[in-house]
């Protein structure tokens, strides 16, 4: 189900459909465009067959290649908005190679939605031949928004929408990484993965004084319908506000709100996944939750030997994230990838979103180009074919998460080997070595034997447990050894207290120990 080019097959996913019929296309009257107009053209479309007919291209940009799409670009001086005195350019992305679903552009200008027309004017072919007689209703593959978010004299990218639903956005003195999409469907389930694709995009045309980016979109896919109403305030911590209304085709078992895709090869504590001298691989490094209770949980992310899915059941969620939590070069050496400078993404839902779960599928890759995490909050109750459902929330691009809550934070894990020397048979043992730093822990620097480690295992036993101070992280380390019989899976948690004061964030992970070298696909449920 998991090819290892998963990366290039979710740009496949997004191949070009016919649009939708006039009664859904329908424009708003003059001056009046809003949401409400994209929930009822998404209401109409969910009404009609799911359009299975792909709308062609030209077969000179189908059969583009990687490199020969490379050499298309945007002339960023026919940028829009540069003549307005905004601080936002847009820049639509040309259709070809594997991004060949057309996705329909509109500006909104004083409440009337204009699409733009497509004309080759626009790019600079470099070596590839300038296309002919192309439509200018071909439309594009979506677009990149760009504004002065570093410096007042240079516009940088500030979000793009490119494949599928796809979405990435960053803050002050990002580097692209991990990516949200706007839905998931079928994400980790047993039949094939299916991905909505947007048919239709509309950006709010930006005043001089504008502060704020509204973008809306409609999404298409056999199994739903749907409209979507982005809001992006850039910033040091660029931050969208996502409203979502799912219009369902057929009952939906398995759905992904807020899903989050990113990259995992190797960890400080992946020394056999490592291929060359950099440290560590990966743009996530851990999944942060805010249960709605109130705990805070990590969840350090791993590269698995097989397919494996945690589920962290939850109901009315605070917060959950991917997150880039080691800002340090030296812990990746890498000049060009610069993986300590790629942001983490916290989703806050807003009201309630009832009784789920928290997903998180690792897919095993031996490549950091293929995306191999997903993320995502799955409602318990199945949606219904007919009525909407509505999610609102908040997803922000952010460099830290010490300002998130007041406890100590997971700095670093290691794992020792997964079946020690020296264990009576038909058991493995393993040691989990956990840093954590910062809240309230230098407090108990003169007097360590106040903090207290509580750790629990859901099969097994823990043998071992101890914690000593951290004296450069002005931290404390926790050593945990646990047993497990063999063909069994646990789910660990532990967290640091005094008395009965929490102090830590809670630190959570999944082993098993395979029935003898056989290791299938691993899945825990919390």
């Amino acid at each position: 189900m998991y090819a290892p080019s998963r990366r290039a097959f979710l740009a496949l996913a997004s191949s070009a459909y016919a649009l939708a019929s006039r009664s859904v296309q329908a424009q708003a009257p003059k001056g009046t465009f809003s949401y409400g107009d994209v929930v009822q053209q998404a209401t109409a479309l969910a009404k009609q067959p799911f359009d299975v007919e792909s709308a062609k291209i030209p077969d000179e940009l189908s059969k583009l290649t990687y490199d020969s799409y490379r050499e298309i670009r945007f002339r960023r001086d026919k940028a829009f908005w540069r003549e307005g005195g905004s601080d936002f350019r847009l820049l639509p992305f040309h259709l070809g190679f594997l991004h060949n679903k057309p996705v329909q552009i509109h500006i909104i200008n004083h409440g009337t939605a204009v699409p733009i027309a497509f004309t080759t004017s626009l790019f600079e072919y470099g070596k590839v031949p300038v296309p002919k007689n192309l439509s200018p209703a071909l439309g594009f593959a979506g677009f990149a928004v760009t504004t002065n978010l570093n410096d007042p004299k240079v516009q940088d990218e500030l979000i793009s929408f490119l494949g599928a639903s796809y979405f990435r956005l960053i803050g002050g003195g990002h580097r692209y990484g991990l990516s949200a999409r706007s839905l998931a469907l079928n994400v980790g389930g047993e039949g094939p993965e299916e991905f909505p694709f947007m048919r239709a995009l509309w950006v709010e045309e930006p005043s001089r004084d504008t502060t704020e980016l509204v973008i809306y979109a409609l999404l298409d896919s056999p199994s739903v319908a749907g409209a979507f109403r982005y809001v992006v305030r850039p910033g040091r911590d660029t931050s969208m506000d996502v409203t979502a209304t799912i219009i369902p085709r057929k009952e939906i078992e398995r759905i992904g709100i807020a899903p989050l895709t990113s990259m995992f090869q190797a960890g400080e504590g992946d020394l056999g996944q490592r291929t060359d001298f950099r440290p560590e691989i990966h743009d996530s490094d851990g999944l942060m939750l805010q249960s709605g209770s109130g705990e805070w949980i990590w969840r350090p992310i791993r590269n698995p030997k097989a397919l494996r899915i945690s589920s962290f059941g939850d109901k009315n969620p605070r917060g959950f994230g991917l997150m880039q939590r080691d800002r340090d070069f030296g812990s990746y050496q890498d000049l060009e990838a610069r993986y300590d400078a790629r942001p983490g993404y916290w989703v806050q839902p807003q009201g309630d979103w009832g009784e789920g779960r928290i997903d998180l599928i690792e897919i095993p890759t031996v490549n950091e180009a293929f995306d191999n995490i997903v993320a995502c909050w799955t409602p318990k109750t199945p949606l219904q074919s007919g009525p909407a459902a509505e999610f609102s929330y908040r997803i922000s691009a952010i460099s830290t998460t010490w300002h998130l809550h007041p406890y100590a934070q997971v700095q670093q894990t290691f794992n020792g080997s997964d079946i020690e020397d020296g264990v009576a048979e038909g058991k493995g043992t393993k040691r989990f070595i956990v840093d954590f730093a910062g809240g309230d822990l230098p407090y108990y620097q003169s007097e360590p034997d106040r903090l207290e480690l509580v750790a629990t295992t859901t099969a097994g036993a823990i043998t071992t447990k101890i914690l000593t101070f951290n004296a450069p992280l002005k931290g404390a380390r926790a050593i945990v050894d646990v047993t497990l019989p063999d063909g069994q899976s646990a789910e660990l948690r532990m967290f640091l207290r005094a008395r009965n004061r929490t102090l830590s964030e809670t630190w959570t992970a999944t082993w098993s120990v395979p029935p003898g070298d056989a290791a299938g696909p691993q899945s825990s449920k919390k």
